[in-house]
């Protein structure tokens, strides 16, 4: 550049830079797009300045298991462990689940809704996720007491818990009061708890509050068992109570993204529970076509091109 000049030529911008921008664009522009600019933009996608904070919970949705696997390695080894967050839905085994606690040391938030988690693999590996503030286990119906309870013994850190379910897939058990209390007995430093629709009594609920001193939010909707005073709930100053009764909460993929609390009353119409569940929009999504691991190792790391790795990116309205 001339001398003098007051501005910067792009690729002079150093890794750091450069990642903080590019984490501003989608998932396929990153991969595609930004590596054929030029060398020094290449370089960074390739290292993990673009990787602090790890988002693929739309793509995931309509990932093959094979493919949301492969995904997974090739972002977080581009990270180097240094990712401080982590959102996918759907892991598919719990070695997915254990891959990504092997890769944690970093890691803050972490977001796996309708994963096929167990009890044993969270009990073997939760000391490893000892560094997470927030963790989403929502709609992971093969996980229960054990797993929160190895979650709040291990993660000293935890402020804010989101556990929800859908009432379809709790039809089946009779209580899920075991979890409530072994967020009471293990979790005391939350201060965000979401457990809307677990099958949890009134009990459970007070010893959460009881044990749980810095709770700021407290969200009980669907959980029809719960009997709160409302004498009971000023004694606890700068708490906000949401629930049991729910006002129009509900979106096509669950209650996943509801944050328009209500504290009014009123009941949520369940004409949709009659009709079969639709958890994806398949406008949203493209499936990735086949392509074998060994292909892509050797286009990882011999310089990954993910726009010709076999995906089915999502097509620009």
């Amino acid at each position: 550049m001339d001398e003098g000049c007051e501005f910067r030529s792009w690729d002079e911008l150093i890794p750091d830079a450069l990642g903080l921008i590019f984490s501003n664009l989608s998932l396929q522009e990153i991969l595609t797009v930004i590596p054929r600019v030029c060398k020094s933009w290449r370089k960074t996608v390739m290292g993990p300045y673009c990787w602090q904070e790890i988002d693929i919970v739309e793509w995931s949705q309509r990932s093959s298991p094979e493919n949301l696997d492969r995904m997974l390695e090739m972002l977080m080894t581009r990270s180097a462990g240094s990712h401080r967050k982590l959102c996918v839905s759907g892991l598919p085994t719990d070695a997915s689940f254990s891959f990504v606690a092997d890769h944690a040391k970093s890691l803050q938030t972490l977001r796996l809704p309708r994963s096929e988690i167990s009890d044993p693999i969270v009990e073997e590996v939760a000391w490893k996720l000892s560094t997470i503030t927030f963790l989403d286990v929502s709609y992971c119906r093969k996980m229960g007491a054990p797993a929160l309870e190895a979650i709040g013994k291990h993660c000293k850190f935890l402020t804010g818990l989101r556990r929800i379910m859908h009432p379809l897939e709790i039809i089946d058990k009779l209580t899920q009061d075991d979890e409530a209390l072994a967020i009471a007995a293990t979790m005391p430093k939350l201060k965000n708890l979401e457990i809307a629709y677990l099958l949890v009594s009134t009990e459970p609920v007070l010893k959460i509050l009881a044990s749980c001193c810095e709770l700021e939010l407290l969200d009980v909707r669907g959980c029809w068992s719960v009997r709160l005073d409302e004498k009971l709930i000023k004694k606890f100053s700068g708490l906000k109570v949401v629930g049991p009764q729910v006002i129009d909460c509900y979106e096509g993929n669950g209650w996943d993204d509801c944050s328009a609390y209500s504290g009014s009353s009123g009941y949520l119409a369940w004409d949709f529970v009659a009709g079969e569940m639709d958890y994806y929009d398949d406008e949203l999504y493209a499936a990735w076509e086949d392509e074998s691991m060994d292909d892509l190792e050797l286009r990882f790391y011999n310089g990954f091109d993910a726009d010709n790795a076999g995906f089915d990116w999502p097509q620009s309205p």
